[in-house]
């Protein structure tokens, strides 16, 4: 569930909140002036976590340099921090970072929707992503076991089963079933 709170105990600006370290096991964002509360990962989605990172690391190249972050403070322009629950950086971006004072964008970002989120702000956070350099979106629906490929807003292709998920063209050998998500199986 998305809770705005307008409280003094939270940070006042942006500066203010990537300094801030929260205790309270909550994810936080920023939002045009405005912090925005996420409730805490559900272990479903911890263990879909997991799968996306062993299924990146058992498909995709390691001579590129890459890598999954999770919860990664992505700063889309002065107006817009989020976190989404998983970040592709390019080993170039990575190593740029070291040098320069521009943070890097990802172009390959992955959410996790829960039943509580709110459609509205799903939707403001998409349209934030693609305003940026962002390629490639995932929304996976645990609860569902669906997953919406976002190459724009426009764009779409809803996969189930046996539909195979892509990343391109960020990560063309990125691809998995949505059965092979959601298996219980380990991949180890």
């Amino acid at each position: 569930m998305i809770l705005h709170t307008p409280s003094s105990a939270l940070p006042q600006s942006l500066e203010e909140l990537l300094r801030w370290e929260p205790v309270d096991g909550f994810k936080y964002e920023w939002s045009d002036g405005e912090v925005v509360r996420f409730e805490k990962m559900k272990k479903k989605h911890l263990f879909i976590i997991r799968k996306l990172q062993q299924l990146f690391f058992r498909t995709v190249s390691f001579s590129r340099g890459g890598a999954f972050i999770m919860e990664q403070d992505v700063l889309l322009n002065g107006l817009q921090m989020r976190r989404p629950d998983l970040a592709y950086f390019s080993g170039a971006q990575i190593d740029n970072s070291t040098i320069s004072d521009t943070e890097p964008i990802p172009e390959f970002l992955i959410e996790v929707i829960s039943p509580t989120d709110d459609a509205e702000k799903v939707e403001e956070k998409l349209a934030e992503y693609f305003k940026s350099t962002v390629k490639v979106v995932w929304h996976i629906y645990p609860e569902n076991e669906v997953v919406y490929i976002y190459t724009s807003r426009k764009n779409v292709a809803i996969c189930t089963d046996t539909d195979v998920c892509f990343a391109s063209p960020v990560l063309p050998d990125f691809e998995l079933t949505v059965n092979e998500l959601f298996s219980a199986g380990s991949l180890n």
